[in-house]
């Protein structure tokens, strides 16, 4: 094992240099190498969102379901960064739909909390992702889009989405509240006309 070669990798791929990664996993480094927290070359690429250095990774074999400490893996984090472009390199890797964050959830449930709209559309558009997957919290996507949104123009949008790519509208959470009373609570006009027309 050549830790020098795998910290070089290390280096590089958090730093977004594609070269140099290229250098190190010519050097020795193993493709698979891991930091303090468990966090492979490729997931320090994908949370930077450096593509081009993913990109030499994912052609070197990486991993895109190898998980850190914090239960994150590379596909995982594209739903947190929002990153269409990273989606679109890891996609042929073979990443697992159904691999869980620390939280239970998949990769378009914290998209749909932060607002990403171009890849909750993309990542709708392109894999067969369960939209109506509840997470420990006992919250789907849409739901998190509601609960944790801001019933601006971004999360409306995520709703409408979902809502097309065949969420359960109605499907409440752990206590049995749905996304319209979610909605109506938070005085969300809007989503909460979106969700009534097709309840």
């Amino acid at each position: 094992m050549n830790k020098r070669a795998d910290q070089r990798l290390l280096d590089a791929a958090r730093s977004g240099n594609a070269t140099e990664v290229a250098a190190a996993l010519d050097a020795g480094a193993r493709v698979e190498a891991r930091d303090s927290e468990l966090r492979t070359p490729l997931l320090l690429a994908a949370v930077g969102d450096h593509v081009a250095a993913a990109r030499v990774l994912v052609a070197a074999g990486a991993d895109v379901n190898a998980q850190d400490h914090r239960a994150d893996s590379p596909w995982l984090v594209t739903g947190v960064t929002g990153s269409v472009a990273m989606l679109h390199v890891l996609l042929p890797a073979g990443p697992d739909l159904k691999l869980r964050n620390r939280f239970g959830g998949i990769c378009v449930i914290p998209a749909s909390e932060r607002g990403h709209v171009a890849y909750v559309r993309e990542v709708l558009r392109v894999t067969d992702i369960d939209v109506d997957h509840v997470n420990d919290l006992g919250w789907t996507a849409l739901l998190e889009a509601v609960i944790l949104g801001d019933g601006g123009r971004a999360h409306r949008d995520i709703v409408e989405l979902l809502l097309a790519a065949g969420a359960t509208a109605d499907l409440p959470d752990g206590d049995g509240v749905t996304p319209l009373a979610h909605a109506e609570r938070r005085g969300f006009t809007e989503i909460a006309d979106l969700l009534r027309g097709v309840s």
